[in-house]
């Protein structure tokens, strides 16, 4: 990406977004062990650890029309002020009432970051280069991914759950400071009036963008339902494994896999990508069937970067190409809904596998989902393959 011209914009965005995706991975795996300490029962547990999607899913339209009519830089530092502040409320939090609402609040500043963030990036890359572009910013939410737990439960083990929330905290007012120096400012391309004009104004979603988001919720439901049940599925299967290594395997596959393909993105139709993507994440749900040692366990988390990971960040680029200009922030909201959907509907889907199916089908189950992906691609394959224009 050495000729473009507004690198140093680009840097800082994707620095402010590792801030901005490391700060909820910290909390993520402590706030429900969070509300049992104020009393709160498994199943209040359970509701309070997955408010901030749920609520992020109803936002996402408001937030991607937003971006759309609004400066990205505006946007993105009031989420990440939001997002702080909910931050604080779980440090000062002495009752589950409070922690619903924190939740809550989290879920608005996190889905107007997520797509304001992504939404501003994509609008300082050229459009033959967002491939490539979104590829570099998926890394950068991988590792915040990958480290952002890590930091979190060790400084819970050393300190305690509310020096872990000042340190998410922290990471906040970070993201909110950086984006301050910033150049660009991401103004909106057009006038609500303009857009109007072009067949825009306030939409829930790009429904040609619909298919993609479609998809990627087929890929994140079985990724998810890994997430949540991996530990289990272990322990029942009886099998020599250490369940904790597949997740930082998978983000070290990740990072590899987008950093070498780099202008693979840019220069490939989406069809390849999703049909390489579709036979990995097969292979990677085949290996976790027959997974007998770590080796194999390895070998599935290269695949499920290979086959969810790879998919994520083409369909995210595919999505605000197809949308065209103007109206990335209404493509990125509709294809963050459907990741919002599989990330809500994996741990549900998991759950009721694993409490009605014998062990060993739990990912021959799963596999199904890959087969729905691909169903749906052959029935939208027009819309999807649209021509893509880059001017």
């Amino acid at each position: 990406m050495a000729e473009l011209k507004n690198k140093r914009d680009i840097l800082l965005v994707m620095a402010a977004s590792f801030f901005f995706m490391a700060c909820p991975m910290m909390v993520t795996p402590l706030i429900t062990g969070f509300a049992g300490t104020l009393g709160a029962s498994g199943t209040i547990m359970g509701l309070i650890g997955g408010l901030m999607n749920m609520c992020s899913m109803v936002c996402r339209p408001f937030a991607g029309n937003l971006a759309d009519f609004n400066s990205k830089y505006r946007l993105s530092t009031i989420g990440a002020l939001i997002t702080a502040a909910a931050c604080l409320m779980y440090v000062l939090a002495d009752s589950t009432v409070v922690l619903v609402i924190a939740r809550m609040i989290n879920g608005i500043g996190f889905s107007l970051c997520s797509v304001c963030m992504t939404t501003w990036l994509a609008s300082l890359l050229p459009r033959n280069r967002v491939g490539s572009g979104m590829g570099l910013y998926g890394t950068m939410n991988a590792i915040a991914m990958a480290v952002g737990p890590v930091v979190g439960i060790k400084i819970h083990d050393y300190l305690g759950y509310h020096v872990a929330f000042v340190a998410a905290t922290a990471l906040a007012v970070l993201m909110a400071v950086m984006v301050q120096f910033v150049g660009d400012k991401g103004k909106p391309k057009f006038t609500r009036a303009e857009l109007k004009a072009r067949g825009g104004g306030f939409k829930i979603i790009d429904k040609n963008v619909a298919p993609v988001a479609i998809i990627i919720t087929l890929f994140t439901i079985p990724y998810c339902a890994t997430q949540s049940f991996i530990v289990s599925y272990v322990k029942a299967g009886g099998l020599d494994v250490s369940a904790s290594l597949f997740f930082p395997v998978y983000a070290v596959a990740l990072v590899i896999l987008r950093t070498g393909l780099g202008r693979a993105f840019d220069k490939y139709a989406y069809r390849y990508f999703f049909f390489a993507s579709t036979a990995s994440a097969l292979l990677a749900m085949l290996s976790m069937t027959f997974m007998i040692n770590n080796f194999i366990m390895v070998i599935a988390a290269v695949f499920m970067a290979g086959g969810y990971g790879i998919m994520c960040t083409v369909s995210q680029s595919t999505a605000i190409l197809m949308a065209g200009k103007g109206r990335e922030g209404l493509a990125n909201s509709t294809y963050y809904f459907g990741f919002d959907l599989g990330m809500a509907l994996g741990p549900i889907a998991g759950g009721i596998l694993y409490e009605h199916l014998p062990i060993e089908d739990f990912y021959p189950a799963l596999m199904g989902m890959a087969v729905l992906a691909l169903v749906v691609y052959i029935i939208c394959r027009n819309t999807i393959n649209m021509k893509v224009q880059y001017e």
